[in-house]
């Protein structure tokens, strides 16, 4: 009798991102990391199946293929999920520490950002930002909610220096603590969806004044209260992408 490779394994199926083309036939190289994620966490044998997606071509059913102890394939069998585009939002936010910085990439990389801009303000007190990490991070958060791509993590950047080149086309959504900032509800109501957008959170002693009221005077730039309490960074942008996808964003696909 036939068997769907699909139902073969009614284990949580695992996923894995991949950077190379994605098709039938297929022999795609295991990392190390991910050989051993295989082999020795997930205790995944020789003949059964991984999930694979690049960002390109959708998602992907392949078979392990262990060949001795070092080394492993993935032989691409079955298109499981074609590629879609996503809603086109960024997030610019400023460096903080360690830990809290890892839950900014995981969250939104789950809440469906396209590109992570970390952005150097004047309070910004953090000197080192660990991008490999960030995007590791990224990574293992689009393989575990189920995205089809992973998110760009660029190198950090001051604010100025970021928005010389900015494209005015893409509306940007400033989290300020001060100054004429609309309540994020109110804010969201009047703006129209489908268009490229990115939202910007400041760091954990906030923007300055004057960035905050240079950053106002920018036409494609809507300032917006996140309520009442101080927020951390990290819960910060948590709450605007959440507030972004419900008006803006993709949760009625």
């Amino acid at each position: 009798m036939h068997r769907n490779p699909a139902n073969t394994d009614h284990r949580a199926r695992i996923r894995l991102f991949v950077e190379y083309d994605l098709e039938h036939h297929h022999a795609v190289p295991a990392t190390p990391n991910q050989h051993s994620y295989l082999r020795k966490v997930m205790r995944r044998r020789d003949g059964e199946m991984v999930a694979l997606f690049n960002g390109r071509h959708g998602e992907w059913l392949a078979r392990i293929a262990y060949e001795g102890k070092s080394r492993c394939m993935m032989i691409v069998e079955q298109h499981l999920r074609p590629q879609r585009v996503p809603p086109d939002v960024w997030l610019l936010f400023a460096p903080v520490k360690a830990t809290p910085m890892n839950n900014i990439a995981r969250m939104s990389t789950e809440l469906g950002v396209g590109r992570i801009c970390p952005v150097l303000t004047e309070h910004t007190d953090v000197t080192r930002t660990n991008t490999a990490r960030l995007r590791s991070n990224a990574v293992e958060a689009a393989e575990q909610s189920t995205r089809l791509n992973v998110p760009i993590v660029d190198e950090p950047a001051p604010v100025a220096e970021m928005l010389e080149d900015w494209d005015p086309a893409r509306r940007i959504i400033l989290c300020a603590e001060a100054g004429q900032a609309v309540a994020i509800p109110d804010a969201l109501s009047e703006l129209e969806p489908g268009v490229a957008w990115a939202v910007m959170t400041g760091p954990e002693g906030g923007f300055s004044h004057s960035e905050l009221d240079g950053l106002a005077k920018l036409p494609f730039v809507t300032p917006v209260r996140l309520g009442p309490r101080i927020l951390r960074a990290d819960t910060a942008v948590a709450a605007v992408l959440v507030c972004w996808q419900n008006h803006l964003g993709d949760w009625s696909d």
